[in-house]
């Protein structure tokens, strides 16, 4: 199970996802330590969730940055134009 979805990330405010990408990278860190010195990591996996999630904020913040991730509106209206062709292929 992820431990964020995109949804989550890209409904957080800047300062949330600053904020957590910190306590992700503090844990991630933690468990580093522990397998470097040899102790046993109660689930490895998560070491490997917490990789993926730091890199899906990041890319969104780099998204954002950019300005390339789009907003909820135009996939609406997307949907909308294909239904309207559809419907003019329908009745052709």
């Amino acid at each position: 199970m992820p431990i964020l979805r995109t949804k989550e990330i890209n409904n957080m405010s800047s300062e949330d996802k600053s904020r957590k990408l910190s306590e992700l990278r503090a844990e991630l860190a933690r468990l580093r330590t522990m397998v470097r010195a040899g102790g046993a990591v109660e689930n490895p996996a998560r070491i490997r969730g917490l990789r993926k999630t730091i890199a899906q904020i990041l890319t969104v913040e780099h998204e954002n940055k950019l300005k390339l991730r789009r907003s909820e509106e135009e996939p609406a209206k997307k949907a909308e134009k294909t239904k309207k062709k559809e419907k003019e292929k329908k009745s052709e």
